[in-house]
């Protein structure tokens, strides 16, 4: 096996980056709190650590903007488009697995 070289490992995580961004845009139905419950992740915070990234390379980029980048469109337009109230069984299971920071 040919282990690629960090130029070629970057392009690859570039890629795995958009795949997945592209399909988070195509499975609006999987709301936020799901992804969280079952991975620990959700859209919002792929695009903090987008925006974190950003921010240790010295880029101007605003919460707004990366959310923008990770949802494909303004956060409050998708929000108004897509997500439903968290059923009681959805907020309990979150606030049993919530992520410890």
């Amino acid at each position: 096996m040919t282990l690629p070289t960090k130029d070629e490992q970057t392009e690859l995580e570039a890629a795995a980056f958009r795949r997945l961004v592209s399909h988070l845009r195509n499975r609006a139905d999987v709301q936020n709190i799901d992804l969280m419950n079952l991975a620990g992740f959700c859209r919002n915070c792929l695009s903090n650590w987008y925006l974190d990234a950003a921010q240790e390379k010295g880029l101007n980029l605003t919460r707004d903007e990366s959310r923008e980048i990770v949802y494909g469109m303004p956060y409050d337009e998708w929000k108004a488009l897509n997500q439903r109230e968290a059923t009681s069984a959805q907020q309990q299971a979150f606030e049993k697995n919530r992520p410890q920071e």
